[in-house]
């Protein structure tokens, strides 16, 4: 099979995923003999299309999974989509409005047909764009959160959290989205980290006995309509009269007493407060304290209703009424003045909708007992947050969380298992079927003729993170019957197969913003289940921005099109891209460059490859010594590469793993081993020689596999004869073999910095490369000059390399290698000057540099508390500065400079 000249990614990326299809390659079961590594994907909504955030993090999960699978594990990455509540729901609608259909107009079960057909249209695209990036997931597992056996946990787990006591329902203040017409959890309430620009309105109150007036600040003067009190901090002295006293509602004019409260903020606005408990969820504190009455005049769609006293407001839109009263205001003598500040506005992270407090009879669950053992998992490490600077955070919300609002008034979704009977504020059953309802509706009501007929289900459904959060446990049907002890609301881990194996999972890759949403709801589910944690670690992606630091988006139009990003530079150049600025935790600055430069590495590869593959090989000749050092010391540079991905990898700093493979491939084995070992144009290499550069190729491919999949299948491949069904995939993950020789390293280090200096002799002189000079070198080190003479002659094309200095006469350029003395003689005359202005520089830089080692090693607390070994390394960089210094003095003195200590 003859190799293209040019690598042409589309031609292979969809060849080889076929392949792997075909030959299962990502299947995983339990598996005894082997040990298990599973991740679980974090669900991308089914509305969803692939965008940069999934590519981040989606391509960080293939590299973990691939890497396992080649490490011998069982390697089981599970798939799926969540249903998404709200952004399907809107979906749905918006396609039915270009019908011509109104949802109003439909019964919930036509709707849901309407969803159904949706999903089944549009649902699985972003699984297959997932495909194209090369994921590897075992797509035989793909599950949907809205699947009938997900279904069943979800409902399962309601039934059993109210029979121990976690869910009640309650009237409360809640968050409410106009736009999507339903309830919202705290932690879908999203404020811009700028604030944003709003209008402060200093409105007056008139006071009952017309006496006077108070001024109140307010940046919602819609809903002075729904005031019930005016209320002033008990200290401050300016309003101590005015405490007992009314003031009136402007237009409605109701009385309203004038109350004192702590709650008030004497340094905001006027100090006067005015107390709308139905409309902010700390007045309503309030209102509870000095019992208040509550006015409720807002529609669920943020209009005003009929409670808001003034008719021609009646029906209009909250942000027109805000427009309407404060002209009104203004009409009226009442406003004094407008300002405008910067503050917090709450939206809906689904619909954008500017979030209303509203209060609501709703489903809750408990949280503070139920995610103690959560909380207390992340504190001791169980669960191991990747950076650990998220624990911080983590613990702050966990410490404070709040109650969560778990109901959602829309139609898409679980369906909340609660049965009503009567029309009692507790006449309901929760259970988890019609069947199981009507025997509780019987025996708490005491009614046993009670039927089916008789009970209406709560029309409401559950928070998408409601189900999302049995995920881990979910995707191996978890919580059936034949698993799960409804008496102890425990599962049984050791009866399923599946999750007795692969659960807990290894890592859970996903983003800062959903560490509260999903990930510790998903640690207190596995503990109040399982007694055990889902995931060991949690790899914290960062934010994907663009190079200019803005969060990617579509209204600002600089978010690419992951598609077309893989159509033009490969999918292995866009993972490139992607990893190489996103280290763990930090926000990563996408510029298209990095794709590029992604795949001008894969073709540095395949040229490299074609290069390798096309040498003649002569079979009886023996390997010269000067390949033998080159093979031994890429050997040894090969060994410290595998140790450090090791660490790199243990410690999820992935894009530092890519980043040392990288240097290696393109440095270290294609820019000097080749041109070390490549035989002259036209002449064969022997066959020692070409063995063991395939077999360093061998080596690379595997360690560059889970980065690049695709241009590594199709060169492995290339290399060998393969089996049908053999792959890459499944190929030993190289692991270190020994101690690397570090002496070797250091020696060859050397004879390449002595190469780069000739190399940068010649540039600065415009010396063409194909004159053969000759090298005099003044050193101590003869022996180790000599060994490596062949090696150094080729790669800096010299005629000879002599020891000690150049005869009388000859035009030499003098320059330092560490304590050595070098002279490349030249043809011609050599500019004197020049050359001791370019020592003289040298010189300068590396006397700073000697004063900044010292500087270090002369802080106690440095050499006292830093690893032994990194002292060490300070104290060769300040005898290796000094030689360097000596052998510039001494070079500079014999051009006659006087040197100036």
């Amino acid at each position: 099979m003859e190799l293209a000249k040019k690598y042409n990614p589309a031609e292979v990326e969809d060849k080889w995923y076929r392949y792997w299809l075909e030959n299962k390659v990502f299947s995983a079961k339990p598996n005894p003999e082997k040990e298990p590594y599973c991740i679980v994907i974090p669900p991308p909504n089914v509305t969803g299309v692939l965008h940069m955030g999934h590519m981040l993090n989606n391509t960080i999960q293939d590299v973990l999974i691939r890497r396992a699978r080649m490490q011998g594990k069982e390697a089981c990455w599970v798939p799926g989509t969540d249903h998404a509540s709200i952004a399907t729901e809107a979906k749905v609608v918006r396609m039915l409005r270009e019908r011509g259909i109104s949802k109003h107009e439909l019964s919930r079960e036509e709707f849901l047909k309407y969803a159904w057909e949706w999903k089944e249209k549009y649902g699985g695209i972003i699984l297959e764009q997932l495909k194209k990036l090369g994921a590897s997931c075992d797509w035989d597992r793909t599950r949907f959160t809205m699947d009938d056996k997900y279904y069943k946990a979800v409902i399962r787990v309601f039934v059993d959290l109210y029979k121990k006591g976690y869910i009640y329902r309650g009237l409360r203040m809640i968050n409410w989205d106009p736009e999507a017409k339903t309830a919202l959890s705290n932690e879908e309430v999203i404020y811009k980290e700028e604030g944003e620009i709003s209008k402060l309105y200093h409105v007056r109150y008139p006071l009952a006995d017309g006496s006077g007036h108070v001024v109140i600040a307010t940046t919602r003067p819609e809903t002075i309509l729904a005031d019930t009190a005016i209320a002033v901090n008990p200290n401050d002295e300016r309003y101590a009269a005015l405490v007992g006293k009314q003031a009136l509602v402007p237009f409605v004019n109701r009385p309203i007493p004038i109350i004192a409260d702590d709650y008030v903020d004497t340094s905001f606005g006027t100090g006067c407060l005015k107390v709308t408990p139905a409309h902010d969820p700390n007045d309503y504190e309030i209102g509870l304290r000095h019992q208040l009455e509550v006015i409720d005049i807002l529609n669920e769609d943020g209009s005003l209703n009929e409670a808001c006293g003034v008719e021609k407001y009646v029906g209009k839109d909250r942000f027109e009424v805000r427009k309407m009263i404060a002209k009104d205001l203004e009409e009226a003598g009442l406003l004094v003045k407008v300002e405008e500040i910067t503050n917090k506005v709450g939206r809906s992270e689904r619909t954008g909708a500017v979030v209303e407090p509203r209060l609501s009879l709703q489903w809750f669950i408990k949280m503070k007992e139920i995610s103690k053992r959560a909380l207390e998992a992340v504190e001791k490490d169980e669960v191991q947050l990747v950076p650990a600077k998220f624990k911080n955070i983590y613990r702050h919300w966990m410490e404070n969380v709040r109650d969560w609002c778990i109901s959602r008034q829309l139609w898409w979704g679980h369906r909340i298992p609660a049965y009503y009977y009567g029309e009692g504020e507790n006449d309901f059953v929760v259970a988890e079927t019609i069947e199981e309802a009507v025997a509780l509706a019987r025996e708490k009501s005491g009614n046993p003729h009670l039927q089916a007929s008789d009970l209406r289900q709560d029309e409401d459904v559950l928070d998408t993170w409601a189900s999302s959060w049995l995920w881990p446990i979910a995707v191996f049907d978890g919580f059936e019957d034949e698993y799960f002890d409804k008496e102890k609301g425990k599962i049984h881990k050791e009866k399923n197969a599946d999750l007795n194996y692969f659960y807990p999972t290894k890592v859970l890759v996903t983003a800062p913003e959903i560490l509260f949403f999903w990930v510790a709801r998903m640690i207190i589910a596995g503990y109040e289940y399982l007694d055990e944690r889902p995931f060991e670690h949690v790899y914290l992606t960062g934010i994907v921005r663009d190079k200019l630091g803005r969060k990617m988006s579509k209204s600002l139009g600089n978010s690419p099109d992951p598609l077309e990003l893989m159509a033009q530079y490969g999918a292995d150049g866009v993972r490139v891209g992607m990893l190489f600025s996103s280290p763990a935790g930090n926000d990563l600055l996408f510029d298209e460059k990095l794709c590029e430069q992604g795949r001008n590495f894969a073709n540095k590869i395949w040229n490299a490859f074609r290069l390798v593959k096309g040498w003649t090989v002569e079979a009886g000749a023996a390997m010269p010594a000067r390949n033998r050092l080159a093979t031994d010391w890429l050997r040894a540079r090969l060994e410290t590469v595998k140790q450090a991905l090791d660490e790199q990898f243990a410690q999820y700093r992935l894009s530092e793993a890519l980043m040392t493979l990288y240097k290696f491939i393109w440095d270290d084995f294609c820019s000097w081993y080749l041109e070390m070992v490549k035989p002259a144009f036209g002449q064969p290499i022997d066959a020692p020689t070409y063995e063991q550069t395939t077999a360093f190729f061998d080596e690379i491919l595997r360690l560059l596999h889970p980065f690049m999949p695709f241009i590594t299948e199709e060169l492995w491949q290339h290399l060998s004869e393969r089996r049908n069904g053999e792959t890459i995939c499944r190929a030993p993950y190289p692991q270190v073999q020994a101690a690397a020789d570090t002496g070797l390293i250091e020696e060859m280090e050397r004879m390449m910095e002595l190469i780069a200096q000739v190399r940068n002799v010649r540039a600065e002189r415009q010396i063409p490369n194909k004159d053969s000079l000759p090298l005099f070198i003044k050193t101590n080190r003869q022996a180790l000059y000599e060994r490596y003479a062949e090696i150094v002659k080729k790669m800096a094309n010299l005629a000879e390399i002599a020891f000690g200095e150049p005869a009388e006469g000859q035009n030499a350029i003098p320059f330092v290698l560490k304590e050595d003395e070098c002279f490349l003689v030249v043809e011609g005359s050599v500019d004197t000057e020049q050359l001791k202005a370019d020592l003289l520089k040298e010189l300068d830089y590396y006397r700073g540099f000697k004063q900044s080692v010292e500087k270090k090693l002369s802080n106690e607390r440095f050499v006292q508390n830093a690893p032994a070994a990194v002292v060490e390394k300070e104290r060769k960089k300040l005898a290796d500065a000094e030689a360097k210094i000596a052998a510039i003095e001494e070079s500079l003195a014999k051009l006659g400079h006087a040197i100036d200590k």
